[in-house]
């Protein structure tokens, strides 16, 4: 089984920068696709980028376009999520996710960080 643990959250103020990192340990781990999700107080969960693991591409939530970007660590099984230009509303739970096919659901999720953004 695979476990995903997130780190890197915290408290910003508006404009600056964290860099949230998801590390995998377990059985042997060869995601197809990696992605974070987050989920605001009262709103449902939400996209905010993944990576096709094997080219390097990426894609992202408009609301991030820009100020985040998501790259991964193949050798230390790691995803990192960089996040600038933090606004109020980025404030959530941050959770990373692994499925190991192109498409569909995400097989595996980690427990979530929490990252605050105050004004």
């Amino acid at each position: 089984q695979v476990q995903l643990v997130e780190s890197g959250g915290g408290m910003v103020q508006v404009g600056g920068s964290l860099r949230l990192s998801c590390t995998a340990t377990g059985r042997t781990f060869r995601p197809n696709r990696m992605g974070w999700f987050r989920q605001a107080p009262g709103k449902e969960r939400e996209f905010v980028a993944a990576i096709a693991c094997s080219v390097g591409s990426s894609v992202y939530a408009d609301s991030v376009k820009g100020r985040f970007t998501i790259s991964r660590d193949s050798a230390k099984n790691t995803v990192y999520l960089q996040m600038n230009s933090l606004k109020p509303e980025d404030t959530a739970v941050y959770s990373c996710a692994a499925r190991s096919r192109v498409a569909g659901p995400y097989d595996d999720w980690g427990q979530g960080t929490q990252v605050t953004v105050s004004s």
